[in-house]
């Protein structure tokens, strides 16, 4: 009986295999209950708590392959055998090969989790940017597949400086092919991280204005006031001066009028209080000045300045005709009278 388990098989008695495989399948289920406690503990862990991080590692941990725990067992096994160097070198580029494939599956689950949060936080102020998001992450996970590919191609003996050497030639051709392309994406990628401006954001842009409808990896559209949409390349957009009406705390309002020159000096002293009167009456606003601003050829102008709290265009429009009806009653209850436009009329002899 002794004989038969002191055979040798590969350098390494019957008994030595034998308890080697008895440490590898040990290992195995050992990790693999390890695994579900864990497992269990941060899936309810990520019940309780609000914050995400228990939620990624429950997630990366359900990733873990089959294959890695089978390789840690038999690497733990194999330290009763003695193996030859050829056999060992074996084992080795299997271990990295089988490490470097789990790693891109924990890399494309932490792209896919980065992905999926961010897109969630922005759906509601932002929800144009999921569709950059995703694409963003498809680009992330193509160049991690990329560099693990190369390190197993590396790893199983391929000489890769040449092939690395051919991708760059044609990265750089594909770059410079696809240049405006590219551009607008990471200008795309920009305007998502900078937020000059989000959807439903009203902007103003040179000579064009409205309001933000979508942002797209290569175009921005906006709709204008007169109901086309306008569509700007994202990389235009961003060198451009952009203008964000939405942005605004408060509004402000200058306006000029003119009286004529019969008005008595008193009335002209207590035009300033009527106006700030006047603009003070109306919810919302906060007077700065008003003055006598000039002396002119017809009339004597006067300039009045007020804020409004509440910035939306629409009720600037209704308040500040509020206060030209105001106005108008004001005066005209003081007998002080508008001036009119005058011409100057030369009668030849």
């Amino acid at each position: 009986m002794l004989d038969f388990f002191n055979r040798v098989y590969l350098g390494n008695p019957l008994s030595k295999w034998l308890i080697a495989v008895a440490i590898a399948v040990a290992t195995l289920v050992a990790l693999r209950i390890l695994r579900s406690i864990v497992l269990k503990r941060l899936t309810a862990l990520a019940k309780r708590t609000a914050t995400k991080v228990d939620d990624l590692l429950a997630d990366l941990l359900k990733r873990a392959n089959f294959f890695l725990f089978v390789l840690l067992s038999l690497y733990a096994g194999s330290f009763v055998l003695e193996l030859p160097p050829e056999a060992l070198g074996i084992v080795r580029t299997a271990a990295i090969i089988v490490l470097l494939l789990q790693a891109a599956l924990w890399g494309n689950g932490l792209i896919g989790f980065l992905v999926s949060h961010l897109a969630k936080k922005k759906l509601g102020e932002d929800a144009g940017s999921t569709t950059t998001l995703n694409a963003l992450g498809f680009v992330g996970r193509i160049v991690l597949w990329a560099v693990i590919i190369l390190l197993v191609l590396d790893n199983l003996g391929v000489n890769i400086t040449t092939l690395i050497a051919g991708l760059g030639i044609s990265g750089v051709a594909v770059a410079l092919a696809a240049q405006n392309i590219l551009g607008d994406l990471f200008a795309s990628l920009s305007i998502i991280l900078d937020k000059p401006f989000v959807i439903g954001d009203f902007i103003v842009v040179d000579d064009y204005m409205g309001t933000v409808e979508h942002i797209g990896l290569k175009t921005t559209r906006v709709r204008s006031l007169s109901g086309e949409q306008i569509v700007f390349s994202n990389n235009d957009l961003l060198k451009s001066r952009i203008r964000n009406y939405k942005r605004m705390a408060e509004r402000r309002i200058l306006f000029t009028f003119g009286v004529v020159y019969e008005t008595p000096p008193e009335k002209l002293g207590s035009l300033s209080a009527i106006i700030k009167e006047v603009i003070a009456a109306q919810p919302k606003t906060r007077f700065d000045h008003a003055c006598l601003r000039e002396l002119g050829a017809s009339a004597i102008t006067y300039e009045a300045v007020y804020y409004l709290l509440d910035p939306d265009y629409d009720f600037s429009l209704a308040t500040h005709e509020a206060i030209n009806l105001a106005l108008l009653r004001r005066l005209a209850a003081e007998g002080i009278s508008f001036a009119y436009p005058t011409s100057t009329v030369h009668l030849n002899r």
